[in-house]
């Protein structure tokens, strides 16, 4: 099968590396930056740049770039579509992405589902992807009742193929409101802490707890402000949680209520353990 990949940073440089190394599938890339694109070519990610003539003959389509520029690329590149293609959004928000592109699939006539690989690290671009970064992860698919089992079947066949652990299904909404949760407030939480003037000094003082909440700061403040902005409903409502949280703990401590600061702690530790994994 040919496999077309848009956009060759961390999500999409990561499948092309997989797909390389774990199928016997033709990968067709596309990218904006040109020494990604030879990158891609030097390392074997890629057999051949993605292009209006090889379009056509793709039977599955990556899309992993952010929201609004994958929507774009597909209004733009629908009629070269095959009708017999699968298409893919990888992008990490699912209802502005999954509403936008749907209607284009049925004008056109191709396959689409929104995909959301549940892997990352803290640094971007094609240079900090890897063959293995979807090794045990999960891949969240969003089908709706005109998706066929055979679609679905296909995929998962794919997708384990290439070390996902398994397919979590989901609605875009039911996403969106458990990601705000999961990803989006931690980068916000990560980025917000490291802005203390400690930060700056804590030079031998710093250990895993440190390294843990801060490795999320590094993040493309790009793709987030998107990423953000498209879920900013839901992110809202957990950063409104999250404050009240924190002011609990800020007046327990200003009272020196030493019984009320340990409830708290132990409220923390029993739902974490309620919660279980990771």
């Amino acid at each position: 099968m040919n496999v077309g990949i848009v956009g060759l940073g961390l999500i999409g440089g990561s499948m092309a590396k997989s797909i390389k190394a774990r199928t016997a599938h033709n990968v067709y890339g596309a990218d904006l930056d040109t020494e990604t694109m030879t990158l891609a070519r030097m390392c074997g990610a890629i057999d051949a740049p993605l292009t209006d003539e090889n379009l056509p003959e793709c039977g599955l389509i990556l899309i992993a770039i952010r929201p609004g520029a994958a929507v774009e690329w597909v209004r733009a590149h629908g009629a070269q579509i095959s009708k017999n293609a699968i298409v893919v959004d990888l992008c990490g928000v699912k209802r502005v992405v999954v509403e936008a592109i749907t209607p284009l699939a049925e004008q056109y006539g191709f396959a689409y589902i929104g995909g959301h690989p549940m892997a990352g690290r803290e640094r971007g671009g094609f240079t900090a992807s890897s063959e293995d970064l979807y090794m045990g992860a999960s891949m969240i698919l969003t089908p709706d009742k005109r998706t066929d089992m055979k679609l679905l079947e296909t995929l998962q066949a794919f997708f384990l193929d290439l070390g996902f652990a398994g397919l979590t299904f989901s609605q875009p909404e039911e996403h969106d409101r458990i990601i705000a949760f999961t990803s989006q407030l931690a980068h916000i939480v990560s980025s917000a802490y490291v802005k203390s003037p400690e930060a700056q000094r804590r030079r031998g003082f710093s250990a895993g707890s440190f390294q843990d909440m801060t490795r999320v700061a590094r993040l493309d403040e790009d793709m987030w402000t998107e990423l953000f902005l498209d879920d900013s409903d839901y992110l809202i409502k957990e950063l409104d949680i999250l404050i009240q949280n924190l002011a609990d703990y800020a007046d327990a401590l200003k009272a020196r209520d030493a019984d009320r600061v340990r409830t708290l702690l132990k409220e923390g530790r029993e739902l974490k353990a309620s919660a279980g994994g990771n």
